[in-house]
């Protein structure tokens, strides 16, 4: 071995472990189908973190994003999506035997909210815990997860051929179109958790007894409650994005395949060692490299 195959290698090496170490550029990919997670206000994927077996992404709350799904087949794939363990286009608790998006071969959509009609979404948008879709509707067990499990479609029978129980046609699948460029008027928000009833009236303290209330406090301590929650996805503002209904029949009863990226705030990702201390980047006042005052000669 001679030495510049040597150091050819375990500058390999090192290269390899760097990539482990650091932000997962396949994100969330197999040979089926794929998931990125979009920034809407930016237009950039979001940076993905690999920690322990696992897929991360780091967001903000307030911030829109969108589900980016790509076809890696020559075929249609179908692709059931959920968020915080609810269905995207139903609503349910999401299960594998639902809804989905059919992709054509090679085909990438964007999937930008919870779906209210063929007509409309509400989008994603990253929120606190307490404002969460989830633990609005009372599922607050599985929040900070997305989720996909894709199935291929089942080649048309033979003739003759009998068609087996797992050869069963999917309900109410769904595929992207064209999004119109008029506004959609909102839809109907959600219906909202029932609030406990009011405590029975009490007998007001006396003037002596009663502290005054510093409402700037209370402002401070709710909002620091609403940083230390767990990121989730609220239920957003009201757009067009329209679908039409195809038929697809699974060539399996079990997804082929389920990737799935979780995601928090970034000081909480930092906090559990997902994301390195020193990853975060600071703006540079003068983020140029020093040059020299004058025109430099030309090389050699």
């Amino acid at each position: 071995m001679t030495f510049t195959t040597s150091l050819r290698r375990r500058t390999a090496l090192v290269l390899g472990l760097l990539a482990l170490a650091g932000p997962a550029l396949a994100e969330a990919q197999n040979d089926l189908a794929g998931i990125r997670v979009i920034n809407r206000d930016t237009g950039e994927v979001l940076r993905t973190w690999y920690h322990d077996g696992r897929y991360y992404v780091a967001g903000e709350p307030g911030t829109r994003y969108g589900l980016r799904l790509s076809n890696h087949t020559g075929g249609r794939v179908l692709i059931v999506a959920s968020v915080d363990g609810v269905n995207v286009i139903t609503g349910e608790t999401a299960n594998y035997d639902q809804r989905g998006y059919v992709l054509s071969p090679w085909q990438i959509i964007d999937v930008n909210g919870w779906r209210k009609s063929e007509t409309a979404i509400a989008d994603f948008q990253f929120a606190p815990l307490s404002s969460s879709y989830a633990a609005r509707t009372g599922r607050p067990g599985d929040i900070g997860v997305i989720g996909i499990a894709m199935f291929r479609e089942r080649a048309p029978l033979s003739h003759g051929s009998s068609a087996r129980a797992t050869d069963r046609p999917a309900p109410y699948i769904a595929r992207s179109a064209p999004i119109p460029s008029s506004p959609l008027p909102a839809p109907a928000p959600p219906p909202a958790m029932a609030a406990p009833p009011p405590p029975p009236a009490a007998r007001a303290p006396s003037p002596v007894m009663q502290a005054p209330r510093s409402e700037s406090g209370d402002s401070a301590r709710s909002s620091m409650a609403l940083a230390d929650e767990k990121l989730g996805t609220a239920h957003g503002a009201s757009e067009w994005s329209v679908i039409n209904t195809v038929s697809f029949t699974r060539a399996t009863a079990e997804p082929e395949a389920i990737s799935t990226i979780e995601y928090d705030t970034w000081d909480h990702l930092v906090a559990h060692g997902v994301i390195p201390d020193n990853a975060r980047h600071h703006p540079q006042a003068f983020p140029g490299e020093p040059r020299l005052s004058y025109v430099p000669d030309p090389p050699a």
